[in-house]
């Protein structure tokens, strides 16, 4: 009997952990990727877009409250370092591929869009070598600067035209974001393929 209580103990706690308020707020963020995109299928429609901005915002504040929420109440799991770094990715990406599509983001400004999806892409398959390894990549506070600084250009960005009927300039404000961002990202990616070089030319 002690095997079989031991297995319905471990398997309650796995489901714990899979939905402790932490890692509820990062399915919040995963929920939001749809959302966002949906109402950004209409963006000459100005309430699609603050609806949009509404979703993103709380979204980009979820991205905080899930990392203080799992260290103050010891909430950390493994599921939730996957899929938190993950859940900031789609979302920055979805939105930057609408905001491509309509004209939001155009000319120059498509290769800081590039450089940032490129990174992310390039990160990933880093982390997923490094992880082989068992070699972990401390998040830099830079790293955090650049994701503040992609969440916040792409919120005045989706704003937009919309953003532009408050704040004069709102789309100037976000590409010059957006550029620093991208900036931001070369710099913190170079830092991960340095690493993953230098296990590379050990590993071989």
């Amino acid at each position: 009997m002690l095997p079989a209580f031991s297995m319905s103990t471990a398997s309650s706690m796995r489901r714990s952990k899979a939905f402790n308020l932490a890692n509820l707020l990062t399915y919040g963020r995963l929920a939001a990727v749809p959302a966002v995109v949906g109402l950004l299928f209409w963006p000459e429609d100005h309430w699609s877009r603050w609806a949009a901005l509404g979703i993103f915002a709380l979204a980009g504040i979820t991205d905080y409250l899930d990392g203080y929420v799992a260290r103050t109440y010891a909430q950390q799991s493994a599921l939730g370092r996957m899929l938190d770094p993950i859940a900031d990715k789609l979302l920055v990406a979805a939105c930057l591929l609408m905001l491509v599509a309509d004209k939001t983001i155009l000319g120059w400004s498509l290769w800081a869009a590039i450089v940032i999806l490129c990174r992310e892409i390039l990160v990933s398959g880093l982390r997923e070598f490094l992880a082989e390894l068992k070699v972990g990549v401390p998040v830099s506070r830079v790293a955090k600067w650049k994701t503040t600084a992609q969440i916040v250009a792409v919120g005045f960005l989706i704003a937009g035209p919309a953003g532009e009927t408050v704040l004069p300039g709102t789309v100037l404000i976000g590409t010059i974001l957006l550029w620093v961002s991208a900036i931001l990202t070369i710099y913190t990616g170079w830092d991960y393929l340095k690493t993953g070089i230098h296990h590379m030319m050990d590993e071989g």
